[in-house]
């Protein structure tokens, strides 16, 4: 008697296809993105253990990591690629553990295939987040953490700078999302203090005017989904 195995596979395919994603709530100006609470996160598959990082950091490790890390990654220049061009930002030395976090997040493909999921015309484009669960996924393999903010070093809300804006959840001090930015397109003053400025625009700038020109939903959110490629490394 022969036995026969018959397998059948379902594929679920999510296809995001440049459509608006879920309406996100009026949020404070630069208030990170509430389109993935933490519940979201942890809805997400679970990762395989073969795949699963030895080292995640925490709010309980990541300073003293990028204490380190920052001494021997002295890279200082990176390339926001996009299909409206490139965005060449100096990071500043002087706020160290801000340009470690972004050469370390740079290092790991995290930027890769996020948005820019909060543009408004002649004033931000925010980015480094998405809807999508591969980039949640992403986090999951870097970490839990939040960064001190770092305001005092002289710098301000310049057209052309680039900017940590804060989390949103449980951080009445201002605590900065590390996985996301935001660039100015004028100056905003009312910013400085709160949010951390830890690199400027050195070319490109009039690439950030147009993806900040795109036609948007109500909570700013572009209609046509604005994608950074990837970010490469200068140095």
């Amino acid at each position: 008697m022969r036995f026969f195995l018959i397998i059948v596979c379902c594929l679920l395919i999510f296809n995001c296809e440049d459509k608006q994603s879920e309406k996100k709530s009026p949020t404070q100006i630069i208030d990170s993105t509430q389109v993935k609470k933490e519940t979201d996160i942890e809805k997400i598959d679970t990762i395989s253990e073969e795949k699963k990082e030895d080292f995640l950091l925490t709010k309980d490790n990541a300073m003293e990591f990028f204490l380190q890390y920052e001494k021997e990654n002295k890279e200082n220049r990176v390339r926001i690629v996009t299909d409206f061009g490139n965005i060449d930002i100096l990071l500043f030395n002087e706020t160290k553990f801000h340009r470690a976090n972004f050469i370390y997040l740079t290092k790991k493909g995290y930027f890769d295939n996020t948005q820019f999921y909060r543009v408004i015309e002649n004033y931000i484009i925010q980015g480094g987040s998405t809807d999508e669960k591969d980039v949640m996924r992403k986090r999951r393999f870097i970490g839990k953490y939040l960064l001190p903010t770092d305001t005092k070093r002289g710098f301000r809300h310049d057209r052309g700078v680039i900017s940590m804006p804060s989390s949103d959840i449980d951080n009445p001090y201002k605590l900065a999302s590390p996985y996301e930015f935001f660039i100015t397109l004028r100056d905003v003053y009312q910013l400085d203090g709160d949010y951390t400025i830890f690199g400027r625009v050195i070319a490109g700038l009039d690439v950030a005017d147009k993806i900040a020109n795109v036609d948007t939903d109500d909570a700013d959110w572009p209609l046509k989904n604005v994608y950074i490629k990837r970010v490469e490394l200068l140095n």
